[in-house]
């Protein structure tokens, strides 16, 4: 009858198999992972020369009036700073309904008129010049009300509307802030799945919708650990997405989380 003094040995062999195994599953992940973000970083690549074709072809023209010569026009501009004058919409330390565990949440604008013209042209219209006004816009209502910040980065479009789309537009947004603020913008956040759009559901079914939707990346951790980052999005009604990006952010490691968006949907 077998002893049991083979059992170390059995057990050895069994863990010698185990571990190479989970090594090659660790690897394979990865490499799949880094795949899909070498295709994403190709993909915004192709949409910025597809801008600066547009820029040499087509001359642009006001998203607010149509004028040709600018993607906004100086009767237009204005717009984008309704609020820039006004007091912080929800500032930080005071009681509001900003959703939790964001420190503070602004906007620049109401969606309407030009600023909503802007936004939709943006989008779903290629024109990603417009990410420069829009986001200097963005930038001069932050130096105004703004607390704290350190990095900037965006709330991020899924894979599948990225590839569709061809740019992510809350990206264009971030650096165009970033730059202004001179402030360094990284790209921090990524879906992990599909959720419906915002604007299709009741404001009560949105916050379930988008939690737990997004993570920090890989790649992105130590960049997020300890620093102060300000959200950067195109448009925000409950501020559900931001405080979902948010809850992330801070998971990882993210010392504070404020986020601005350029307008705000009643």
């Amino acid at each position: 009858m077998p002893d049991g003094s083979n059992k170390p040995a059995d057990a050895d062999r069994i863990h010698g198999h185990i571990v190479p195994l989970g090594a090659c599953l660790a690897i394979t992940w990865m490499s799949r992972r880094r795949a899909a973000e070498r295709r994403m970083a190709v993909v915004e690549a192709f949409g910025a020369i597809i801008g600066r074709a547009l820029d040499l072809a087509l001359p642009p023209r006001c998203a607010g009036c149509g004028e040709e010569g600018r993607a906004i026009c100086a009767r237009c501009a204005p717009a984008l700073d309704a609020r820039l004058e006004r007091a912080a919409g929800v500032p930080i330390g005071l009681p509001a309904s900003i959703p939790h565990p964001l420190l503070q949440l602004e906007w620049c604008a109401p969606f309407s008129g030009t600023v909503r013209k802007a936004l939709h042209e943006l989008k779903y219209s290629g024109e990603q010049r417009l990410a420069v006004p829009l986001g200097a816009a963005i930038a001069r209502r932050w130096r105004e009300v703004g607390v704290g910040g350190d990095v900037v980065a965006h709330v991020p479009v899924s894979t599948e509307r990225l590839r569709t789309r061809g740019y992510d537009q809350a990206a264009l947004l971030a650096r165009a802030v970033a730059r202004e603020l001179g402030r360094p913008a990284i790209r921090a956040l990524e879906r992990h799945r599909a959720t419906v759009p915002q604007f299709e559901l009741d404001r009560s079914k949105r916050a379930g919708n988008v939690a737990g939707a997004f993570r920090v990346r890989a790649a992105a951790r130590d960049a997020v650990s300890g620093r102060w980052v300000v959200l950067i999005d195109d448009v925000t009604t409950t501020g559900a997405t931001l405080a979902a990006c948010a809850e992330a952010l801070l998971d990882e490691g993210a010392f504070a989380v404020s986020a601005i968006a350029m307008a705000r949907e009643a």
